[in-house]
C-alpha cells in the first residue's frame, strides 16, 4: 500500500509525503517518538499513523508492544513521549516554571485553596489557554468545564480572559506576522468560548454520571485536551453520611479520571475546597475529602496567601520538587508579579 492510500487524516498524510515517505516499508523501522520528531507532530498522532498500517501488530519492525503482554512499551518510549508533550500555560511564567512548563497532559492535577484565592480564575484561564493555537506554542485544543451548584464559572469572565490571552499573543506575534496570518480567524474571543464545553451538575450522582459519559463525549470530540471539575468536593461533602461508601465512590471516580487522561492524552484539573483538621492539639486548614483522596491525583497544588501576595505551592508531585511561585489575579486573568523571571521560593513553614 502507498502512503497516499493510508487511512489517516489528509494533514498527516501530507506531512508524510512532504518528508519523503512514499511507501509503508519506509515507516516500518520507526518508533512513534522518532516519527513524531521527524514530522513535528504529537506522539499519539505518530502512533495513529503506525497503527493504521495493515498487519502492523504482526510485523516484526512495525510499532508493536514490546514484550509478551499486549500494550507494553519501553521506558525509553515513555520518556520520549513525555519530553515531546506540550503543556497548558497557567498564564503566570513563574508558576509555569516550577510546574515544568505548565499543567501536564496525561496527569490529574488537584488545585486547592481558601475561598477567594483564585481557584476558579485559574480554571477558566486554563480552559482558555488550552486553546492557544499550536503555531503560538499551545495545544490548539478544547476544554470541558464541569461545575457544581455553586456555579462559580462565569461566561463574561471567560470572555475577558480570552481577550487578555489574545492581547498577550499579539504582543509577541504582531498582526502582520506569518503565524498570525495563518490562524487569525481563531484568535477571536467568541471562538475561545465556543471551545469550552460546559456541564452543570446538581448532585454527586449527576457528577458521577457526567464523568461516566465523558468517554463517549471525548471519543466524539478528540480535540478536547482539558477536563476541569469545579469543584470535585462540593456534592461529596454535602450529600454523603456514609464515609466508607464515599471513599469507595471517590476511589472509582479518581481511577476513571486517570484512565481518561491517559487514554485521550489530556489534562484533568480538579479544584478542591479546604476544611479544618485537628492535628497536634490544634485545628489546621487542609484540603477536603480526607487523606485517602490525597493519593488520587498525580500532582497537588495549594494556593495560599503569603501576606498580601497570592502564591501557588507544589505540595505533591512524582517529578517536580516542592516549590512556590507568586501570581496575580488581574482583569486579563492569571499573571505573574512582573514580566521578568522570578526565582521560585520554597513555601514558608
Amino acid at each position: 500500500m502507498e502512503i497516499s492510500n493510508l487511512p489517516i487524516s489528509p494533514s498527516l498524510r501530507s506531512k508524510l509525503l512532504a518528508k519523503g515517505y512514499t511507501n509503508l516499508s519506509s515507516l516500518s523501522p520507526l518508533s512513534p517518538s522518532i516519527l513524531a520528531q521527524e514530522l513535528s507532530i504529537q506522539c499519539e498522532e505518530a502512533i495513529e499513523i503506525l497503527r493504521a498500517i495493515p498487519h502492523a501488530t504482526t510485523s516484526k519492525n512495525a510499532y508493536t508492544p514490546h514484550g509478551i503482554i499486549p500494550g507494553a512499551v519501553t521506558a525509553w518510549d515513555m520518556l520520549s513521549e513525555e519530553q515531546m508533550q506540550r503543556h497548558i500555560s497557567t498564564g503566570c511564567n513563574d508558576l509555569d516554571t516550577i510546574l515544568g512548563g505548565g499543567i501536564h497532559c496525561k496527569e490529574v492535577t488537584e488545585v486547592g485553596g481558601v475561598p477567594g484565592i483564585g481557584k476558579t480564575q485559574l480554571g477558566i484561564q486554563l480552559a482558555v489557554n488550552v486553546q492557544i493555537p499550536v503555531e503560538y506554542g499551545g495545544l490548539g485544543g478544547k476544554a470541558v468545564y464541569i461545575v457544581d451548584t455553586e456555579g462559580s464559572f462565569m461566561a463574561e469572565r471567560a470572555y475577558q480572559i480570552a481577550e487578555g490571552c489574545i492581547s498577550d499573543i499579539l504582543d509577541i506575534f504582531p498582526s502582520n506576522s506569518r503565524e498570525f496570518l495563518s490562524c487569525k480567524e481563531r484568535l477571536r474571543a467568541n471562538n475561545f468560548l465556543d471551545g469550552i464545553f460546559y456541564f452543570r451538575i446538581c448532585s454527586y450522582t449527576e457528577q458521577i454520571a457526567v464523568i461516566n459519559y465523558l468517554e463517549n463525549f471525548l471519543t466524539q470530540n478528540k480535540d478536547v485536551k482539558l477536563v476541569i471539575i469545579d469543584s470535585v468536593t462540593f456534592h461529596f461533602r454535602q450529600d454523603f453520611d456514609d464515609l466508607a461508601q464515599r471513599t469507595r465512590v471517590l476511589g472509582g471516580l479518581s481511577l476513571r479520571l486517570m484512565k481518561l487522561s491517559k487514554t485521550f492524552n489530556l489534562a484533568v484539573v480538579l479544584l478542591n475546597q479546604v476544611t479544618t483538621k485537628f492535628t497536634d492539639g490544634s485545628f489546621q486548614l487542609t484540603l477536603a475529602l480526607g487523606d485517602s483522596w490525597s493519593h488520587s491525583c498525580t500532582n497537588r497544588i495549594i494556593l495560599h496567601w503569603n501576606g498580601n501576595e497570592r502564591c501557588a505551592y507544589i505540595e505533591k508531585s512524582p517529578s517536580l520538587p516542592s516549590a512556590s511561585a507568586p501570581y496575580l489575579v488581574t482583569g486579563k486573568g492569571i499573571r505573574g508579579i512582573n514580566s521578568n523571571f522570578k526565582r521560585a521560593r520554597t513555601m514558608p513553614s
